[in-house]
């Protein structure tokens, strides 16, 4: 759904709430509960803490404007972003990597490196900012 929502976007363009939207998405699609229940977790959670993803996103896009990304782009980092900050079981290079195969799938020709540039920076400056955050699985 998350993936997927990024190309769907009904969401971004009517502003229907994910509660609205995500018994509509299912309804045709049979995947194994925790499959659902992780992308509705983001997709919720992404929802809920935009303006705080948007924000951070922002202070960290040079010489662009988020509302000028593609939508897809735009979707896909702000998942992506949501990850970092709240999903500390999934190290961020492995949500990079999901985060460019999303956009390599729905997005432009360009996607793929764009996300990749973008969210290896921002992996980069919030490890420089919280070096114990940098992966979840640490050394004792």
């Amino acid at each position: 759904m998350a993936a997927q929502g990024a190309r769907v976007r009904p969401a971004e363009t009517s502003g229907a709430p994910i509660a609205e939207i995500a018994p509509q998405f299912w309804a045709d699609r049979e995947v194994p509960e925790e499959v659902r229940a992780f992308a509705e977790r983001l997709a919720r959670g992404t929802s809920a803490g935009l303006g705080g993803i948007d924000a951070l996103l922002t202070r960290n896009l040079d010489n662009w404007r988020l509302e000028r990304l593609a939508v897809v782009d735009r979707n896909v980092l702000r998942l992506a972003v949501y990850e970092f900050l709240h999903e500390p079981e999934t190290p961020r290079i492995v949500v990079i990597d999901e985060a460019i195969e999303v956009a390599k799938r729905f997005g432009g020709e360009d996607s793929g490196q764009f996300v990749n540039g973008i969210l290896d920076a921002l992996r980069k400056r919030l490890e420089e900012d919280r070096p114990e955050a940098a992966d979840p699985i640490t050394p004792l």
